[in-house]
């Protein structure tokens, strides 16, 4: 079926489809479940473990048995993905991390939240991820670029077993699927001890369920075609880059898994938003900031493209397939979004009684 697919429509096509097809399941699932790696932090830095810490685990946990169980099977290889292939930049990782991490916390989400939060008529949502797109597109190519090749190249890590964090800790895939499910069960247990609600769980375990199809769409396409495809899942800084470049610089927009991504999660957030009528505008005011936003999209936008990928990009769908730069930025990026809300926290303590 995929070869007729293919044969009728073209490889772009069909990896448009698949990534509108994942989009739509995520935007669906991380809009009920109000998944958010910026809530998650905050809890931690305030010393509870609380509801939205336990939906982000269930997402990561779910995302890393769905990718690790599927290559123990024999059906999936990640072994050629750019994140474990390539050669990579811990140095990139750690700045870039702690840049998007502090910038995800004045931002009040990060890249994919932003997305979602646009969807259900957030209109700070739909400026602060347009500026982190642009300056995205900055540190890709543009103004931004020597700054980012500069920090980049500081410390740099060979592709193969030296990206492959399964390799250093001895891990075999089937024992990295078994240790995420008991994360998962961990996860659920806390979830329900913390009153979640269960179609929430059932959720998050969806946005963990599509970074695993994405990363077998993309290998199920390249397997198929007779031309090079690179396999990847769901991240959101670069193809938000490329379909917003796509579609101001050229009459025709060039398809792929990303361009099709986007726009699917946007129409999967909204069909949520206004299932369960929680679609409502929201705009900048007292307690809002804008320049707090853009300072946040700014940070996010070159932490990013540093970073090798954004929150989901680098933490989720790098992270659930153990690349160790993955996993250096999303630590990165807990820490850096923990020490700025602890920071922003300092003056409202000080003024507060006593």
């Amino acid at each position: 079926m995929l070869e007729t697919l293919i044969d009728t429509y073209g490889d772009g096509a069909v990896l448009a489809m698949a990534g509108a097809l994942v989009g739509v399941i995520f935007g669906v699932a991380a809009q009920h479940s109000r998944f958010c790696l910026r809530a998650a932090t905050i809890e931690v830095a305030e010393r509870h473990l609380g509801p939205r810490l336990s939906i982000w685990l269930i997402a990561f946990s779910a995302g890393v048995l769905s990718v690790q169980g599927a290559i123990a099977a024999g059906v999936l290889d990640v072994s050629q993905s750019r994140q474990l292939a390539a050669t990579g930049s811990m140095s990139g990782a750690v700045i870039g991390g702690l840049m998007f991490g502090a910038g995800m916390i004045l931002a009040r989400g990060c890249a994919s939240r932003l997305l979602v939060l646009s969807a259900t008529g957030n209109l700070r949502a739909l400026i602060t991820g347009l500026v982190l797109t642009i300056v995205a597109q900055s540190a890709l190519r543009g103004a931004l670029s020597p700054a980012r090749e500069g920090l980049a190249r500081l410390w740099l890590v060979p592709g193969g077993e030296a990206r492959d964090l399964l390799a250093h800790l001895g891990l075999t895939h089937a024992t990295a699927a078994t240790l995420a499910a008991l994360a998962l069960m961990a996860s659920v247990m806390l979830a329900l001890m913390r009153h979640v609600r269960v179609s929430h769980v059932l959720a998050g375990m969806g946005v963990g369920l599509a970074i695993g199809l994405g990363w077998l769409a993309t290998y199920a396409v390249s397997q198929t075609s007779f031309e090079v495809i690179p396999i990847s899942s769901v991240t959101f800084t670069g193809p938000s880059t490329d379909t917003l470049m796509g579609l101001v610089n050229s009459t025709s927009l060039p398809l792929g898994f990303g361009v099709g991504l986007v726009p699917g999660v946007f129409v999967g957030a909204a069909s949520m938003a206004l299932v369960t009528r929680e679609w409502k505008i929201e705009r900048f005011g007292p307690d809002t900031p804008m320049e707090r936003y853009l300072l946040g999209a700014v940070l996010m936008g070159f932490g990013s493209m540093l970073a090798g990928g954004c929150a989901v990009g680098a933490g989720m769908s790098g992270g659930a397939i153990f690349a160790l730069t993955a996993w250096v930025a999303v630590t990165a990026m807990w820490l850096g979004a923990m020490a700025t809300h602890l920071l922003m926290l300092r003056p409202t303590r000080r003024a507060a009684p006593g």
